[in-house]
């Protein structure tokens, strides 16, 4: 059986809007999603293609973004080779932490070794506003601390925070795909203090929490900062990213509004992830 390969450019290439556009692409047809470094690669069966319906599906997405695309033809015998060799290759951060699919088989010999087996949601570790909150994760003590993970696609970053001595851990997102998603990886990690729920800010308010990690759009962190502040416990840290370097003004000026003292920010290739403190 053939594929077609078709590479997504998004602007802006965050994970809401690749998300969604994986949503609405599943609806079509399509099996499996990739991050790449402009946006989405995605796979579906050569006899269900239909460019036309790519075109609709652009042209109602209810999101802000300009999306161009491009495909190939894929044979069948290789199309799990490329997707394992090519788009899917285990990532080692620091030399502490391997990030690696059910596929690959590398030998655990590091201090974290996180398996991930992405499917529909987005998460890998690949993406640079990913591996900048898990650079954040590895650096900081989050012992003992109960944490919040705002869009959480497919729980790498709750399941490190596990890894790292976290307490109780809730993990949000607004995606079915997701939530099933991170429930098998939670599974596949023999993690057992992760709470998955599905939404978004409008389920917070019963608890509170020691850290915050939101790697999410620029304008849904705007949006939804305020309510942030709100559940974070006084000492607490916040951790962001999911925006360029060039955001950060409006990032730090919402979040003094709300009582959070801005840290410092990290960065790779203009993406950023930032720390505040309650």
């Amino acid at each position: 059986m053939n594929y077609i390969e078709v590479k997504f450019k998004c602007t802006p290439n965050d994970e809401v809007v690749n998300s969604v556009l994986s949503v609405y692409l599943a609806e079509i047809g399509f099996e499996s999603f990739v991050e790449s470094q402009e946006g989405t690669i995605a796979y579906i069966q050569e006899s269900l293609f239909d460019a036309d319906q790519i075109q609709v599906i652009l042209n109602d997405l209810p999101i802000d973004a300009e999306i161009i695309y491009s495909y190939k033809s894929i044979e069948g015998q290789d199309w799990n080779e490329e997707w394992e060799k090519n788009y899917f290759k285990p990532l080692i951060i620091d030399n502490k932490c391997i990030i690696q699919s059910t596929f690959h088989n590398v030998a655990a010999t590091y201090e974290y070794n996180i398996l991930i087996d992405p499917k529909m949601a987005f998460g890998t570790g690949h993406h640079q506003t990913t591996e900048l909150m898990i650079r954040e994760i590895l650096k900081n003590d989050f012992t003992e601390k109960s944490i919040l993970d705002m869009g959480c696609g497919t729980a790498i970053l709750a399941i490190l925070a596990s890894m790292r001595g976290a307490n109780t851990i809730t993990a949000i997102d607004i995606d079915k795909w997701a939530y099933d998603n991170a429930m098998e990886n939670l599974k596949l990690n023999n993690i057992e203090n992760v709470k998955v729920e599905i939404g978004g800010a409008e389920l917070l308010g019963k608890d509170s929490y020691d850290i915050i990690l939101a790697n999410i759009n620029r304008n849904i962190l705007l949006n939804d900062i305020n309510i942030y502040a709100s559940v974070l416990n006084v000492g607490g840290c916040l951790y962001m990213s999911g925006f360029y370097t060039e955001d950060i003004p409006a990032i730090k000026a919402e979040c003094e509004k709300h009582g959070l003292s801005f840290n410092y920010n990290v960065e790779k290739e203009n993406w950023t992830a930032v720390k505040f403190t309650k």
